[in-house]
């Protein structure tokens, strides 16, 4: 998946190991796209690369608005962000701790 994101120039990429924390996957990705038509083909990838991996049960959020995309791939959890809006809620530092 990383690779793809790098593929698709997302900018910023963290992964957030929550193994060892009661949380709602084992890994969360954080990304960030230039602007929302970015943030949609980025996120867009990652869905098409994620179902070409055989996982289901993707749920997708946020992709018409093209601000924040949230995909939920059960145990590992990406966020897709505009600049602006990865800053204004700052999930990196709120999992990293």
């Amino acid at each position: 998946m990383l690779a793809r994101l790098d593929d698709m120039k997302a900018e910023n990429s963290v992964t957030i190991d929550l193994s060892e924390k009661p949380s709602i996957g084992d890994y969360m990705v954080v990304t960030t796209g230039r602007s929302n038509v970015h943030v949609g083909a980025i996120a867009d990838s990652v869905v098409r690369g994620l179902k070409g991996a055989g996982k289901t049960g993707l749920r997708v959020e946020g992709m018409r608005q093209g601000d924040w995309v949230l995909i939920d791939a059960g145990d590992v959890i990406v966020h897709v962000f505009r600049p602006e809006v990865r800053d204004f809620y700052g999930l990196e530092k709120m999992w990293s701790v």
